[in-house]
């Protein structure tokens, strides 16, 4: 069958990107063969349609790291033609061609079963980077945080991740603080659910201290570097630091001391190739319990036609909320 897919192409003067005509036969080797309904636009999505080869090695290349759809065909019996699926993370739409495309076939262990209590345009409001802020949550409350122990900060608070966090905190309960460069979207974090919206330098200004005044019980960090660094000291007694992104940077210094004297934990969140099992388990959250209300008023629709210039908002910072994509809007 002919679908069209967002093509990624490498030449002399740098990338090209058009939507092209595929068929099924130059799609990779897999299990299961789904019609691509919605998918959403992350930073790593932005990454790949920019050329960079720390995630993509080889081009011509269809991005996309989310595929919500329906089955067409399956040779593992655990899905069936008809099956409304979820992918994200693996390889999809790092090496493997991705959910830019109205097909895609995938290995059956990267393929989740859509719950019933969420629709598929819902599960692409999350998309990777809400599953992640999701992911950060479970793993912060695994090492502790309770809505009654104290503020929780989250940085990088407008982007994808930052937004659905602040989100689901509030929902949870949580004193959320939300830290952002972008100073005119206080009001709309407040909507979201933060109790307070600081500034980079608020935090930043204790960079290089051993040991800070213990503010927040626990920080999610959406952008790593020196970010993490200056929390750390920050961080109350028996308090944890989750991080999953590296917007800011990639390494981070700091003294042992809030780790010996207060007990904190530093936490790294993995999206991509943590096990099928708690992926699902994680969806599953999203369409129950953590199911989130407000969902759609930070979610912007994306046409096919609109693509392009999202991508290149994502990559410059200037995306605010979450992104979805609709594989059949022009």
């Amino acid at each position: 069958m002919t679908f069209l897919a967002y093509r990624v192409t490498e030449t002399e003067s740098g990338m090209t990107a058009t939507w092209e005509s595929r068929e099924d036969d130059q799609l990779p080797a897999g299990d299961v063969l789904i019609d691509v309904q919605y998918s959403s636009v992350n930073y790593k999505d932005a990454l790949s349609a920019s050329g960079n080869k720390g995630v993509t090695r080889a081009f011509p290349h269809t991005p996309g790291i989310d595929a919500a759809g329906v089955v067409v065909s399956s040779t593992d019996a655990a899905f069936k033609a008809g099956d409304e699926v979820v992918v994200f993370g693996y390889d999809l739409g790092m090496n493997t061609e991705g959910g830019y495309g109205q097909r895609i076939r995938v290995p059956s262990a990267w393929v989740l079963a859509k719950p019933a209590g969420i629709s598929a345009a819902e599960t692409m409001a999350w998309g990777t980077a809400g599953f992640t802020a999701a992911l950060s949550v479970q793993k912060l409350e695994r090492a502790g945080m309770q809505p009654s122990k104290g503020p929780v900060i989250v940085t990088g608070a407008t982007g994808g991740v930052g937004s659905v966090a602040v989100a689901l905190l509030a929902k949870l309960g949580y004193d959320v603080v939300a830290l952002s460069g972008k100073a005119e979207q206080e009001a709309w974090l407040k909507e979201l659910g933060a109790n307070r919206v600081i500034g980079r330098d608020e935090v930043m200004a204790l960079k290089g201290k051993a040991m800070a005044k213990p503010l927040y019980q626990a920080a999610l960090d959406t952008v790593g570097g020196d970010m993490v660094s200056a929390l750390i000291p920050q961080i109350m007694p028996e308090g944890a630091v989750s991080t999953c992104g590296m917007i800011a940077g990639v390494k981070v210094e700091a003294s042992v001391f809030p780790f010996i004297l207060r007990g904190v934990s530093l936490l790294g969140v993995d999206s991509v190739e943590i096990p099928q099992a708690e992926k699902q388990l994680v969806l599953n959250k999203a369409a129950a319990e953590w199911k989130l209300a407000g969902l759609e008023t930070m979610t912007t629709n994306v046409a096919r036609s609109e693509l392009a210039g999202i991508l290149t908002k994502v990559l410059n910072g200037q995306g605010v909320g979450r992104y979805r994509v609709d594989l059949n809007a022009e």
